[in-house]
């Protein structure tokens, strides 16, 4: 599967391996599970998308844009993903920073 068509539980299953987050679920401070889904918590998703300096911003209104950028042995890369929220634009774009655009 392409990583830009990847959504919902599939998406936050590779987010999660790439951050390394327990899945599916966490538990809170008061000991009650939680799904891990940075796909659609910004709680979840928004600390991956500063942490990597992601910039977001919207293509029109039916379609939002996820760029990251970081240097290598050959130059400066670019990974840029679309999707139809920001936070699910930004865990493509991150996920395709770790394992490509094919999975």
């Amino acid at each position: 599967m392409k990583t830009s068509e990847l959504t919902g539980a599939a998406l936050d299953e590779e987010v999660a391996k790439c951050a390394d987050l327990p899945y599916p679920h966490v538990y809170d401070e008061q000991g009650g599970i939680v799904e891990v889904s940075p796909s659609t918590n910004w709680a979840q998703g928004g600390p991956i998308i500063e942490r990597e300096g992601m910039q977001l911003s919207m293509e029109d209104r039916a379609e939002w844009r996820a760029t990251m950028w970081w240097d290598d042995t050959d130059g400066q890369r670019e990974v840029l993903m679309k999707g139809p929220t920001p936070l699910i634009a930004a865990m493509r774009c991150y996920v395709a920073s770790k394992l490509g655009d094919s999975l």
